[in-house]
């Protein structure tokens, strides 16, 4: 009875798995996706939102859930048609305050008795509770020179009945990633909810609050005893060259308002110690360099000393939170293809890995300061919200909201390999294996590379660039991290400025060429190659300086280094990786620029671009796709007039996912 029980786990086991099928674009879009969470205060509840997205009208909707923070009882809180978001518990933990159509509404913890709190004309966004439940902190977007609501609603009143739309400009940065800048600017405001009465505590200021770049998510904030708040504000008014975000506190009896960060770089994330003595905030030292490494600097309240605590923590600060005594600071750090979460000591600065493996991000902390919560998501599982004891133990998943989908799909975990790249310096790279791999089998190869360019390939379900989804065809995915890359100290992110053709060029090819040497199963004949932003320029680079690819792939990527400097928004960004403007050292813009090296081009390429990228202008695609038919290289340019540095909408990544596919598939040997 024994052998005829083996033998028939034996023969179920294989036709289960083949129930399984690869992930499909339609399947990813079919996902829940976790957005915020808030802890109660009693620490017996987290609210986190949901966005669900329908491909079928092409668009996402946000509700909110509940659920016990050991996992238990997931329940709505609130479910509509309309966008439900931001959750935040009154400090009493009686109400939850949530955004709904750019106001500010509370509900009881049933999410019944919905009241809206506040009704001003130019919307409350962003919102933070003070400590004592009685004031609102949040976001309005402003004319600067106006005092009163009623000056920004005639303003924008005429101009919508206006007959001329031109948009007359006579300073930069006259827009920002994917929109115009125009002429309002984002104030912190004050809602008292016992008079019901506001005020712009930036009024008649011409800056963003928080800044309109290089912020962190959490730029503002209340002092535990509610008697100034904590902001991050552009320092100067040519923002389109500056990095230079400051840290100000504005007491809140007479506005009066105080810089108290130094750094010439980017200041930003302020929190207060729960006992009120400190603020920490995350400081780079370089001006003009947005990847700079971030430290953790503590200004002391009563001193206005300044110190910086983590001098020799060779990682940037991520998010962090305070532990309920103001002796810990968790937070989280990009280290390798993960981003982990490490506590230090403030005093002893002493510093450990709590957790490494993973994307972890969304820290929170129990009132008692023995559990974390937070999202963790990994390449084969979207995010979901975990708990852990504060010294990394016990981990826990709370929530399994796309469980049921999951179990559906065949998506192999990924591995790394380590290839020595430019002057033998050891370089990561992700690997995923197609689903049901099947190891005496040659599969061609997908190279993916990432953009930033001081960014990095993650352990994670990205909802763009997914790795699963790549590999699902059958594809083996390669996906290196070269110079540039952060996760591995800044010294290797460094080394891409001023040389974005050089080493990371090398460290790119040297792995392409150590996965065909060193993985059977990749077939030689078949590989492909794509990127985005920095990596659509290497896609460039690449053309003109090697044929080893069938085909290749450019997203929103870069090709004229001179004209991308004159069409791009944030100036500091090429200045810096090119040594200043076009005129100050053309000798490296030319080096560098795949444009000048585009006659060589033989591979077909596929151009991808969105009209409202800010970033990287949809010009630097039409000069490319232009270059490659004049040469008579095959080359298709899908075009978005409705997207922008990113794919969007559903429908569209759909399109986006089909195409890539079909190019490459036209491009197969046998």
């Amino acid at each position: 009875m024994k052998k005829i029980f083996i033998l028939l786990l034996i023969f179920i086991i294989p036709v289960l798995a083949q129930d399984k099928r690869p992930l499909t674009v339609e399947d990813m879009w079919a996902m829940d996706r976790i957005g915020s969470l808030e802890l109660s205060p009693d620490g017996k509840t987290i609210a986190f939102s949901v966005t669900k997205y329908s491909m079928k009208i092409n668009k996402g909707n946000t509700d909110i859930y509940l659920i016990n923070s050991d996992g238990k009882n997931i329940r709505s809180l609130k479910n509509s048609e309309k966008n439900e978001s931001n959750p935040k518990f009154s400090p009493d933990g009686k109400h939850i305050a949530y955004s709904l159509d750019e106001q500010i509404w509370i509900c009881d913890l049933n999410g019944n008795n919905s009241k809206q709190v506040t009704d001003i004309y130019s919307g409350a966004s962003g919102f933070e509770w003070s400590n004592d439940g009685s004031k609102l902190l949040f976001i309005s977007s402003v004319y600067p020179d106006c005092k009163t609501q009623d000056c920004i609603k005639q303003r924008d009143k005429e101009q919508k009945e206006s007959k001329v739309k031109a948009k007359i400009l006579t300073h930069l940065m006259y827009k920002s990633w994917n929109h115009w800048v125009g002429e309002k600017r984002d104030h912190l405001f004050i809602y008292d909810l016992m008079t019901e009465k506001y005020i712009d505590i930036n009024l008649l200021k011409n800056h963003d609050v928080p800044p309109l770049s290089l912020g962190s998510g959490n730029d503002y904030n209340f002092s535990p005893d509610d008697n100034e708040v904590v902001f991050t504000m552009n320092s100067e008014e040519r923002v389109q060259n500056s990095t230079n975000n400051e840290v100000y506190t504005i007491n809140l009896d007479n506005l009066r308002e105080r810089k108290i960060s130094q750094s010439k770089g980017v200041d930003a994330q302020p929190v207060y110690s729960p006992d009120g003595k400190y603020i920490a905030f995350t400081s780079m030292r370089r001006a003009g360099f947005e990847a700079d490494r971030k430290e953790l600097t503590l200004y002391n309240r009563n001193t206005g000393e300044l110190k910086n605590i983590t001098p020799k923590f060779d990682r940037s600060i991520g998010e962090m939170i305070w532990t309920p005594d103001s002796k810990i600071i968790y937070f989280t750090s990009a280290n390798e293809i993960y981003n982990s979460v490490y506590k230090i000591d403030i005093e002893t600065g002493n510093i450990k890995m709590i957790l490494k493996k993973h994307v972890n991000t969304g820290l929170t902390i129990s009132p008692d300061g023995k559990k974390i919560y937070f999202k963790q998501q990994r390449s084969n599982h979207p995010y979901e919200i975990f708990s852990m004891n504060n010294d990394g133990s016990n981990i826990k998943q709370l929530t399994n909201i796309n469980g049921k989908l999951l179990s559906k799909f065949e998506m192999i975990p990924l591995e790394t390999f380590w290839s020595k790249g430019a002057g033998g310096k050891e370089v990561q790279s992700i690997l995923v294996k197609p689903p049901f791999f099947n190891k005496s089998k040659k599969y061609p190869m997908i190279f993916l590379i990432h953009g930033g360019p001081q960014g990095h390939w993650t352990d994670d379900f990205h909802f763009r660039w997914n790795i699963q989804l790549f590999a699902s065809k059958g594809y083996v995915v390669v996906a290196p991290n070269p110079r540039g890359s952060v996760g591995y100290g800044q010294q290797f992110t460094d080394e891409i400025s001023r040389d974005w053709g050089g080493k990371v060029y090398t460290d790119l090819m040297n792995a392409y060429d150590y996965a065909l040497v060193n993985f059977d199963f990749i077939d030689k004949k078949n590989t492909f190659a794509a990127g985005a932003s920095y990596g659509g320029y290497m896609i460039s680079w690449i053309e003109g300086h090697t044929d080893r690819f069938n085909a290749l792939v450019s997203h929103d990527g870069v090709f004229n280094t001179e004209s991308m400097w004159g069409t791009t928004e944030e100036l500091w960004f090429p200045e810096w990786e090119f040594n200043g403007a076009p005129w100050e050292d053309r000798e490296l813009y030319e080096k560098w620029s795949p444009h000048r090296f585009i006659h060589n081009a033989k591979t077909p390429m596929l151009i991808v671009h969105g009209a409202n990228d800010f970033r990287v202008a949809e010009e630097q695609s039409f000069q490319l796709f232009t270059s490659l038919q004049r040469l008579g290289v095959p080359s298709k340019l899908i075009y978005y007039p409705d997207e922008y540095h990113f794919v969007t909408k559903p429908q569209n990544a759909r399109l986006w996912w089909n195409s890539v596919f079909d190019w490459f598939e036209k491009y197969k040997k046998d």
